[in-house]
This record gives structure tokens, sequence and C-alpha cells, in this order.
């Protein structure tokens, strides 16, 4: 997830400050950005409204990476 993790530096946001913004784990947050975990669109929209942007903003085109490497 380059482009949030570049938008939570750019905040000087930690992980603990988005994990307490999004009322979730310090270790659940590393874990989305880090792809360990799926990201839901739920809380895509959360993350993207902390930057007012729209989930596709942040996420489309490396869900579209995705996609095309599974191929």
């Amino acid at each position: 997830m380059i482009k949030l993790q570049q938008y939570r530096t750019e905040k000087n946001y930690t992980f603990q400050d988005m994990a307490d913004m999004l009322n979730i784990s310090k270790t659940y947050y590393w874990q989305l950005e880090n792809k360990k975990r799926r990201l839901s669109y739920e809380m895509a929209v959360k993350i993207a409204a902390l930057f007012n942007l729209k989930p596709d903003d942040l996420f489309y085109e490396e869900f579209v990476k995705i996609i095309k490497e599974k191929k």
C-alpha cells in the first residue's frame, strides 16, 4: 500500500495515530498497510476519508496491479 504509506508519512501520522483515528489496534493497521490483512471496503472508505479522498484515489491502482499479477 505504497500510496497509503506516502499519504500517512506526508501528514506525519504514525501507525498508532492511524489506528487511533480508525478505532483499531496499531497491529491491525500495520497489517493492513503491509498487506498482511485484507482491506475491507468499509475500512478503505474510513482510511480515505482521513485524507479527504475517495477509496479509489488511494487503492485502485494497487488493486489493479494485484489482479494483473494473479493472471
